[in-house]
């Protein structure tokens, strides 16, 4: 075996023993949260987010937010919505004030906002604590 050969094949085994690999990645950060929506504006809503909005999605991904989802759900007579994504980025606090301050963002909001009823103590999304993963 060549030189260089037996090199990478010694060092990839080593990265397989230590559990590293020579690229290193950025641990995914998994967000649940959780927010009302007003019966009456559920059509709207539905109807906003099954349109094309790519400066929407687009932003999502500039500030690495993948895998986003939102579910629906009746309980006790009262809509819930569900979000999920994953966000892949360095630093969540910095992308989210930066995504904040985005023009699209802002109308947006305007837009989306009167539709959802904050839980109470909120002024938005509430963030839920992750109880179980499996990966």
């Amino acid at each position: 075996m060549k030189k260089h050969l037996k090199i990478c094949w010694l060092a990839a085994l080593l990265a397989a023993v230590a559990g590293t690999t020579a690229c290193t990645t950025q641990p995914v950060k998994r967000v649940g949260m959780v927010i009302g929506v007003h019966e009456d504006k559920i059509a709207k809503y539905k109807q906003l987010h099954a349109d094309s909005n790519p400066g929407v999605r687009d932003l999502l991904s500039k500030y690495h937010m993948q895998n986003f989802s939102i579910y629906l759900q009746r309980i006790d007579g009262k809509y819930y919505e569900f979000g999920y994504y994953e966000y892949t980025g360095k630093n969540y606090e910095a992308d989210m004030a930066q995504m904040g301050r985005e023009p699209r963002t802002i109308e947006w909001l305007k837009v989306c906002d009167p539709l959802q009823k904050p839980l109470p103590g909120s002024k938005s999304w509430t963030k839920m604590e992750r109880v179980y993963f499996n990966q």
